[in-house]
């Protein structure tokens, strides 16, 4: 994978994740940082050039797990995002497109991800 490509996917994580912590304050669910880039944390006087630390983001309802989004670390050959239900079987892998991430050849967009998480909310109230 080229440079340039993994510029693009880590660029299109941040967008990414705007739009999570976006959309997780709209249905008021919580938004939290899971973990940072491997090479942030062990960078020691090296300077890091990755657009963001974060690598990893959680979504709750009520404090309970709803959602887990990831971006791949750097030195992984075959990057891309996931997301994942939790509790479930449901995820999706997204990877860099020319403008935004795919999913497969289609485009992941902020309504695409509003579905989702629409639907994870209310399958996750209607259980409560």
């Amino acid at each position: 994978m080229s440079h340039a490509h993994d510029s693009a996917l880590y660029a299109q994580w941040v967008e990414l994740l705007g739009w999570l912590e976006a959309e997780a304050g709209a249905r008021g669910l919580g938004f939290e940082k899971v973990a940072d880039f491997p090479d942030y944390i062990y960078r020691m006087e090296r300077p890091y050039d990755l657009p963001t630390t974060v690598m990893s983001v959680s979504l709750s309802d009520q404090g309970q797990p709803l959602l887990v989004a990831a971006v791949s670390p750097r030195h992984v050959d075959l990057k891309g995002v996931s997301l994942r239900l939790m509790g479930g079987s449901k995820h999706w892998h997204l990877h860099a497109g020319e403008r935004t991430l795919l999913e497969g050849k289609r485009p992941f967009t902020r309504a695409r991800l509003a579905a989702l998480l629409d639907g994870a909310v209310r399958g996750v109230r209607q259980s409560a």
